[in-house]
């Protein structure tokens, strides 16, 4: 997933939004016919890696996607309800390892997995290409018979065409003046937001039953966090779109880190499932919403590649949260795992605190990304 969301943005921006979802979905859903045929580990992981291409590139594309489309001042809403699908997708995953791991076996859970191919041919016939790149690339008669369509406003035209014929130069600008201070508070923010929700999702279970909680089946774990995700990313989206995504993300991001730690104190069965499904609520959405900035305040022509970078970067959080997790509980230290992933909140709400403001003012000398910080 890290190397499908680092190259995804560039590749996006350079053939098109629709041609690189399309190609992930198709990428994924074959993986994961691989594994289920995979007679050793070694071709088992290589169809996970190839699966893992596909899902990295493919979030950071939709998110774009869904902003070119999105209706003036719903920009963080309507990625908030495009997420609701991926927690909607992860209650359905609890579903399938029961109702269909358990009698048929785990290739069985795989094959379930190429079903999403079934749907590429949906996607190639009614999926409209991204505005901002029709735009880009200077198919501006394209562009606007969608934007009619669709009743949404056209990208302004970017200044420098030229910008789009370098691969590079997308990634470049990430950095050009004061855009660098920018970019590594939002990278920094999402490593820690994803060094959060992963190391949460994978040992938060563990790590209470290490502290004397009887949490039953993990079954109802999954489905209430997942229910908190759905229910956050509504919440969070609409609010973001009121008061601005970075304020609501680093809000969200202190009272995550104030419900896992929560958690470190024994409670009732029913208590502590009421702080998962509020952990579930506040801790997703959180990490949405830093997308839905960068997404909103990023050029359209360079949006992919902006969105793309930062969840490339959150992903090596993803791989160390899980790491992290499975270190303390190695050590005996499981209790120290609730305070590892609180503090990893609350510097998530550091960052994303500080790339507000400073985008706040950045925004008061700058007419054109004052109009798209309006577009909360």
């Amino acid at each position: 997933m890290l190397l499908g969301a680092l190259t995804a943005g560039t590749v996006a921006d350079r053939i098109g939004r629709k041609k690189l979802m399309v190609a992930c979905v198709t990428l994924f859903s074959l993986a994961s016919g691989l594994c289920a045929l995979a007679g050793g580990v070694a071709v088992f992981g290589l169809g996970r890696t190839v699966a893992g291409i596909g899902l990295g590139g493919l979030l950071p594309t939709a998110i774009s996607m869904v902003s070119d489309y999105a209706p003036r001042g719903r920009g963080a809403l309507t990625i908030g309800m495009l997420m609701t699908a991926h927690h909607a997708g992860g209650i359905l995953s609890a579903y399938v390892a029961l109702w269909v791991v358990e009698p048929l076996g785990w290739r069985a859970a795989f094959w379930f997995c190429v079903l999403p191919l079934l749907f590429v041919p949906v996607l190639a016939r009614f999926l409209p290409e991204s505005l901002s790149f029709l735009v880009a690339k200077g198919r501006s008669e394209e562009a606007g018979e969608l934007a009619r369509r669709y009743d949404v406003e056209l990208p302004a035209v970017p200044a420098d065409k030229q910008a789009t014929a370098d691969r590079w130069t997308s990634l470049a600008n990430l950095f050009r003046g004061g855009e660098w201070t920018q970019t590594l508070l939002y990278w920094l923010a999402s490593f820690d937001g994803l060094l959060l929700v992963y190391g949460v999702a994978t040992w938060l279970p563990t790590l209470m039953r290490s502290e004397g909680y009887n949490l039953g089946s993990a079954l109802t774990f999954v489905v209430l966090f997942n229910l908190g995700g759905i229910v956050g990313m509504l919440v969070a989206g609409r609010a973001s779109d009121r008061f601005g995504a970075p304020r609501i993300s680093a809000i969200w991001f202190a009272l995550t880190a104030a419900g896992v730690f929560l958690l470190s104190v024994h409670m009732s069965l029913a208590l502590t499932f009421t702080v998962v499904f509020l952990a579930g609520v506040f801790l997703n959405s959180a990490q949405t919403m830093i997308y839905a900035t960068v997404s909103i305040r990023s050029r359209p022509e360079n949006r992919a590649t902006a969105v793309g970078w930062t969840s490339g970067m959150g992903r090596f959080g993803a791989v160390f949260g899980p790491w992290l997790g499975g270190q303390l509980l190695a050590a005996n230290k499981g209790d120290w795992g609730f305070t590892a992933f609180a503090l990893a909140g609350l510097s998530s709400m550091v960052f994303i605190g500080i790339a507000a403001l400073r985008g706040g003012k950045r925004a008061d000398r700058s007419d054109s990304e004052q109009e798209l910080i309006g577009a909360h």
